[in-house]
């Protein structure tokens, strides 16, 4: 890992995430309680031993760099270890980042500063859990100027993705983003490979081709230009990943990750001693139940006053009062449930309030007159909404 820099991707806007995603980028969107998105990336970065981070940030990022800087600050810069918040510079001309290849093309410097072998492109806006370094070793291996994970995924899903074609060798011989007709896994049609948007790059190779795009009118993004280029021509492999990775893409997608941290066997391991997840901890009490709380996460600080709380993830300083019920729910810092209020599958975002009595997530048609309301029938409440 002492050849390679890590780049992490994490100035999007995440349209689809919104209103979760009004005030803060996408990365800096709370999860599971205590943490935000991006610290899972952090982390897989820190436990992998890859010391040497940039993370490139853009949209509403106050909040963001807010995070890194108090949860990341542990890095010893005589040692050669650092985390690096990089907004754009403008070195290149007036223009803010176009896209993900736009973004690491922009600060080709700080690679020809640092002089790494290889570049680990990440993004900041995935959960899951991966040691980079067997897939390091891998594309070192093979003598790859590009690696790109992979995972399968149900071929119904894989729309939202860019689908991979792999030969028998190993080597991606096709690759599609975000498909209409997804290519199907061979003797498995209803499944296809698809990428995690994590890439291993050998430098050299990719300060050439990232030079070659910008001289191009095209959209500047590693999935629809920069990955079928090398495809195309340079010599790219699939590294195929098993574990758990969840593309945080919508909020009922993000509603589904956080219902399976309270499951009675949570498929992904928040409790792993050996793979910890590090983040920001505030200087609360502990939680304090007096009520009923069912397979539900309750962060500190929270207080659950008689109410009743199932399959909840409860961030800090949230309270609960007497004859209140949380069911299926995920409430952000600081949220207050009143006395008998009911709040059911539904995202509350900070500084609200839910009143003595209110009830959201049981009437469809009441609720699309208030607030956004999903797909799936996900109540979605913005930051600091006043309900009446």
């Amino acid at each position: 890992m002492d050849r390679a820099v890590a780049m992490v991707l994490a100035g999007g806007q995440g349209e689809r995430l919104y209103p979760l995603t009004k005030d803060r980028a996408k990365p800096a969107v709370p999860f599971g309680g205590v943490y935000r998105i991006i610290d899972f990336t952090l982390s897989n970065c820190l436990n992998s031993g890859l010391r040497r981070i940039y993370v490139l940030t853009q949209y509403r990022s106050v909040s963001l760099h807010r995070h890194v800087l108090l949860a990341w600050n542990m890095f010893n810069y005589e040692l050669g270890e650092y985390i690096n918040l990089v907004p754009p510079q403008r070195r290149l001309g007036e223009l803010w980042y176009r896209g993900t290849a736009d973004a690491i093309y922009q600060n080709v410097y700080l690679l020809q500063q640092e002089r790494p072998e290889y570049v680990v492109v990440l993004s900041g806006d995935h959960v899951y859990k991966m040691d980079y370094g067997p897939m390091l070793k891998f594309h070192m291996e093979r003598e790859a100027d590009l690696t790109i994970s992979c995972v399968e995924v149900p071929r119904k899903e894989s729309k939202r993705f860019g689908v991979v074609e792999v030969g028998a060798d190993g080597r991606v011989v096709g690759f599609r983003e975000k498909p209409s007709d997804p290519k199907p896994l061979f003797g498995c049609p209803d499944r296809s490979l698809v990428s995690m948007g994590i890439y291993i790059f050998t430098t050299s190779k990719l300060v050439e081709v990232l030079a070659e795009d910008v001289r191009t009118g095209s959209e500047h993004d590693f999935g629809r230009n920069i990955v079928p280029l090398m495809v195309a021509q340079d010599r790219a492999y699939a590294y195929m990943f098993s574990g758990y990775w969840r593309d945080i893409g919508t909020v009922d997608s993000y509603h589904e990750a956080n219902m399976e941290l309270v499951e009675p066997e949570p498929t992904f391991g928040l409790w792993d001693e050996e793979w910890p997840v590090r983040t920001y901890r505030p200087q609360l009490p502990p939680a304090r139940v007096a009520g009923t709380v069912v397979d539900s996460l309750l962060s500190e600080g929270c207080v659950v006053e008689g109410g009743r709380v199932v399959r909840s993830v409860l961030s800090p300083g949230v309270h609960v009062h007497r004859g209140a019920e949380v069911v299926e729910s995920v409430l952000f810092e600081g949220v207050e449930v009143g006395p008998e209020a009911h709040v059911h599958r539904a995202v509350v975002d900070k500084e609200v309030n839910v009143p003595p009595g209110d009830v959201m997530g049981v009437d469809p048609e009441r609720d699309r007159r208030r607030f956004k309301v999903t797909e799936d029938g996900v109540v979605v409440v913005p930051r600091g909404m006043v309900l009446r």
